[in-house]
């Protein structure tokens, strides 16, 4: 049996402008497909922005409430 010591071609060197091109062709797609969903994201992130406000206020008046004494004032 002979073992065969076949290296793998190696391609040609990867240039800057390769590795550039291939990074903007990855961020277009990307990029699209945020667009897509960028009324959708805003919508949500303001919803959910009023409803963490909402609920801050109304924890915040029963906290005030709770906390709260009446001071009787008398002159003598």
């Amino acid at each position: 049996m002979a073992k065969k010591n076949a290296a793998p071609e190696t391609p040609a060197k990867i240039t800057p402008d390769d590795l550039r091109n291939k990074l903007q062709a990855f961020q277009g797609d990307v990029q699209g497909k945020v667009d897509d969903k960028k009324m959708s994201i805003a919508a949500v992130a303001g919803g959910a922005a009023t409803f963490l406000m909402i609920i801050m206020f109304i924890l915040g008046k029963r906290s005030g409430k709770k906390k709260s004494a009446v001071i009787e004032i008398r002159r003598v």
